[in-house]
């Protein structure tokens, strides 16, 4: 597998993943590391070594906050050096979110930093999370022919997929296959071998790692629907509020021609906020001007989201809004595809 023994550093955030049920109550309740392997003996079998690490206080994934990002992004910084890869236990309803914002936040990265989960506790018979842990453990460990991390960037792996994290998405509550990347192919497919598509994998062109600790959350997310009543929206566009707006629009990036709606637009973008257009449907692209009710947002400086997802748009605005640089630069660094998360 590995040309030399590898080391991985295991991140316990918190999810269903980590979680025990009380035999007298029922209740699901967070387990210590030492259940794991009791769950999971295959972990001592392999040629890896394995040092675990949790956060101060592990969360239901519905808790994460960008304060928590930052502690994973001083985690990882902390241990770069000493590790091979990073593999981050994870609660499933807010994974994509995080794996895009440590994707913006640690760039020039040249280890995978993998992250993973489950829909049932791993002590369930039917447990996916047991399945899913070794194998992002492997993955996080594997070694090319020039001993180099096969993977060397975030990624989400679940149920027999890898995915580049800023283009993942949750999308079923009940079912195994709980993520998908619909504008990107997964990175690698496990099945009796780890199959990548080495063509597909990201390679930084940063000369060294950064870390970044620091996030603006003062973003607003819109999703327009027939009928809304724009009236009621003015507080996303005051700029003392939101500093910026992600829309998420109906197919390529439409959305109805209401007066209202496009005068608080142009005012909103005018006054120094930033817009960016997403779509609503699952995959495909925002293509602005395609139709007439998308051509206004290209006449008063809305930014297409392209093909990027929702969590990767709200993020990355997170990060841009952060960056200690001339407000002016910020809407053009958006308009850059800094990790893979957009491809064009």
């Amino acid at each position: 597998m590995t040309s030399s023994k590898s080391s991985i550093l295991l991140i316990y955030t918190g999810g269903t993943i980590g979680m025990v049920s009380d035999l007298v109550s029922g209740e699901l309740r967070s387990f210590d590391f030492q259940h794991m392997y009791d769950q999971i003996p295959e972990l001592n079998r392999f040629p890896i070594t394995i040092d675990t690490i949790s956060i101060d206080k592990p969360i239901d994934s519905s808790e994460m906050t960008p304060s928590h990002w930052i502690n994973l992004v001083e985690i990882i910084e902390s241990n770069y050096a000493n590790y091979d890869g990073f593999v981050i236990l994870h609660g499933s309803d807010t994974m994509a979110y995080t794996a895009s914002a440590l994707s913006f936040m640690i760039q020039g990265v040249k280890k995978p930093i993998i992250l993973t989960g489950s829909q049932l506790p791993i002590g369930m018979i039917r447990t996916d999370g047991k399945e899913n842990l070794i194998t992002a453990i492997e993955i996080a460990a594997q070694k090319d022919e020039y001993n180099q991390s096969i993977v060397q960037e975030v990624c989400v792996y679940f149920e027999y997929s890898l995915y580049r994290g800023n283009r993942s998405s949750k999308i079923s509550a009940n079912q195994f296959e709980a993520f998908a990347s619909p504008n990107y192919p997964p990175l690698a497919v496990a099945g009796v071998n780890i199959n990548y598509d080495r063509a597909k994998l990201f390679r930084t062109t940063e000369k060294q790692v950064t870390f970044w600790k620091n996030m603006d959350n003062q973003v607003g997310l819109i999703k327009l629907y027939p009928g809304i009543p724009f009236e009621f929206y003015d507080s996303f566009f005051d700029n003392s509020k939101f500093k910026a707006i992600v829309l998420e629009t109906f197919g390529s990036g439409n959305a109805a021609t209401n007066v209202s709606f496009q005068e608080k637009i142009t005012h909103y973008i005018a006054s120094g906020g930033i817009v960016v257009n997403v779509s609503q449907c699952s995959s495909g692209a925002v293509e602005q001007g395609k139709y007439e009710t998308s051509s206004f947002f290209n006449k008063v400086g809305v930014i297409s989201g392209t093909d990027m997802t929702t969590e990767s748009a709200l993020t990355k605005l997170m990060y841009v809004l952060s960056l200690d640089v001339d407000p002016s630069l910020k809407r053009q660094i958006f308009e850059i595809d800094l990790c893979g998360e957009k491809s064009f």
